[in-house]
């Protein structure tokens, strides 16, 4: 559904992905229609709710540029590629938007100033003021003060999904990438991924744009504190870490021929990781020097190599 009476193009584009998200469904809408100081339009694409999700879509369509599709069932990060892959051939900004939160009423604003005048691809993201289900804040998300770059995007994320807005020229990366990705563990990961890959620019903005809403529904959750480093290393010692990487490996390949060089040569080396020879993973590790944002986190990194858990 359009509005028919809104000629002029819009300054960005919202993708949703929605699935049984009726509880927070409403206030998140209204925070996308309350922006200020652009235009937008929203793409909707609902994954077989069985709540009142679509009925919530279809009555904000009503009043609002709104296209709704259907979802492809296959998760969360497969929902975020299909609606990248569905992107037209002039996408114009685009910014990604869960269905839970409560945007400030200058995110996209933010968003479309950082990312003006950046030639190349370019993906902006910001930090976040996490909450509990009643929007009362918890905390800040995790500030990260290294700069971003592709051997710290093959092994860490930094970009919250929520928060990613992409330029045209990313927009069209991500759109094209999508079909050859194939599964992949987080959307936003992969994005970072790929847009760092081709040499693009990643902008993180320090001022917090939106209310990370937490709740027992999450698809992802925040990742901060004692209890999320605890559980980091237990995936870790499950061996869940090295089947991310894996997955990764595999859609990253899929795209290795937009990248620079320099990313394609990392990216070998991140594959000889998992090599069973001790002496090879130490090779490349050495080679690859991979960062994390943290020394702990860079030192953690280097022993889950040398013990094969990469």
């Amino acid at each position: 559904m359009r509005n028919a009476c809104k000629l002029v193009r819009p300054d960005v584009t919202v993708l949703m992905a929605v699935c049984d998200g009726a509880a927070f469904l409403g206030a998140q809408l209204a925070s996308i229609a309350a922006q200020r100081g652009v235009t937008w339009r929203l793409i909707a694409s609902d994954d077989g709710s069985t709540d009142a999700s679509p009925a919530i879509l279809r009555q904000f369509a009503g009043g609002a540029d709104v296209t709704l599709h259907q979802g492809p069932r296959r998760g969360h990060a497969a929902h975020f590629l299909a609606l990248l892959a569905g992107l037209g051939p002039d996408p114009g900004i685009v910014a990604l938007a869960d269905q839970d939160d409560l945007w400030f009423t200058d995110k996209l604003a933010r968003g479309v100033a950082a990312l003006r005048g950046v030639d190349g691809p370019a993906l902006y993201c910001a930090a976040t003021i996490i909450t509990d289900q009643h929007l009362r804040p918890r905390g800040l998300s995790p500030a990260h003060p290294r700069r971003p770059d592709f051997r710290n995007a093959l092994v860490q994320n930094i970009a919250p999904g929520n928060t990613i807005m992409l330029n045209a020229a990313a927009a069209r990366l991500a759109r094209d990438c999508a079909p050859e990705a194939g599964t992949i563990i987080a959307h936003d990961w992969w994005l970072y991924q790929v847009i760092t890959g081709v040499g693009g620019a990643v902008i993180c903005d320090p001022e917090p744009v939106l209310y990370y809403r937490q709740h027992g529904r999450n698809a992802v959750g925040a990742n901060r504190g004692i209890m999320a480093k605890g559980h980091r290393l237990g995936q870790v010692l499950r061996g869940r870490y090295a089947q991310w990487n894996a997955t990764n490996r595999a859609a990253l390949a899929a795209s290795a021929h937009r990248f620079t060089p320099q990313a394609r040569a990392a990216l070998a080396e991140f594959t000889n990781l998992a090599d069973p020879n001790l002496p090879t993973r130490l090779r490349a590790l050495r080679r690859l020097a991979p960062q994390r944002q943290t020394a702990t986190g860079t030192a953690a990194l280097w022993l889950a190599t040398a013990m094969g858990w990469v």
